[in-house]
């Protein structure tokens, strides 16, 4: 576990704690009845981004008013007793499950449970189980207000994954030519899928702490990256079979090696796009080869050339997508 996740979750405690501590000072400041029950709600309002922390409150409001109505009735209707708060939680847990507020279920009882010592559901006590539910919802939400896009370290995460990718494509060059390169395993695709995984992590929680304008270009360009990863894997699985050195090897080692260095803009990806193509066509009009071990290994290669070229694409398309100013969408 790393210094920042170590200090993101004590600061994300001690935010949890100050909410819920706050909604019951603020309850008993005015003299709510059940205090310790905002604190509750307020803990269980807050989430780990805000937008996620807003559909909750969203679906804990509408549940609260749809257990009130159904409290109401069961408790008129039968009386403030146990065999009312049983038929209470049979309809509110079915018409939860239903309506998707099955999350809400437990906090919403709790609440509840409150007017069987009431004994009473009038405007004076709904209003008290009311005014608890609100201040500790908005406590909770407000505990989020201040989250915004963590730009530093989803640049540093994307750094760690391009260099893991030009690492690669510098081994899978130097093992087109030589099959008894060391550090070409399932090591480098394991640190890459991690470095991957990590920083789509954050571009889900920067896209998520966006309330209004939502910049998607963090995600596309993991999920950019990523396909690229599976690319490259199955390149790798590719070369593991191939045992000769086909004299086109050394011509598509360079190639990635220049793929490796290339910078990430439109005109050098679309120059090295532009030299691919020369050089598929160089490959095409090479002699064909004489021993059965070279055919079957170039055939190999010549696959490995259309990921290659997949490769190369899946980035073109993505820098021009972000070229034609879509860089942001709004919601």
């Amino acid at each position: 576990m790393t210094e920042k996740s170590i200090s993101g979750k004590i600061f994300s405690a001690l935010k949890t704690i100050i909410a819920a501590l706050l909604a019951i000072t603020i309850a008993s400041f005015l003299q709510l009845e059940n205090t310790v029950s905002a604190g509750t709600v307020a803990i269980l309002t807050i989430q780990p981004t805000k937008k996620e922390t807003i559909k909750t409150a969203v679906n804990r409001i509408l549940a609260f008013l749809c257990a009130t109505i159904i409290a109401f009735i069961s408790f008129k209707l039968i009386g403030f007793n146990m065999p009312a708060f049983g038929v209470f939680l049979i309809f509110f847990i079915f018409v939860s499950h239903i309506l998707g507020y099955q999350h809400s279920v437990a906090m919403c009882a709790v609440i509840m449970s409150h007017f069987l010592r009431f004994g009473e559901m009038n405007f004076e006590t709904i209003g008290n189980e009311t005014l608890i539910f609100f201040i500790g919802v908005t406590t909770g939400v407000l505990s989020n207000m201040h989250l915004r896009k963590n730009t530093n370290y989803i640049t540093i995460l994307k750094s760690k994954t391009d260099i893991q990718i030009k690492k690669i494509l510098m081994l899978m060059s130097k093992r087109v030519l030589d099959n008894t390169i060391k550090g070409y395993d399932e090591e480098c695709f394991d640190t890459l899928r991690r470095s991957i995984r990590q920083a789509k992590n954050v571009a889900d929680a920067n896209y998520n702490n966006q309330l209004r304008t939502k910049d998607r270009y963090d995600l596309d360009y993991i999920h950019m990256r990523d396909e690229q990863c599976q690319l490259l894997y199955e390149m790798f699985k590719n070369l593991r079979t191939i045992h000769t050195t086909p004299f086109t090897a050394h011509v598509i080692s360079d190639f990635l090696v220049e793929m490796s260095d290339v910078d990430d803009n439109h005109d050098a990806t679309e120059d090295l796009m532009e030299k691919f193509r020369e050089m598929d066509m160089g490959m095409k009009s090479k002699p064909l080869p004489v021993t059965r071990p070279e055919f079957e290994d170039r055939a190999k290669l010549f696959m490995l050339l259309r990921d290659i070229e997949d490769f190369i694409s899946i980035k073109l398309a993505f820098i021009d997508k972000y070229s034609q100013g879509n860089k942001t969408e709004k919601n």
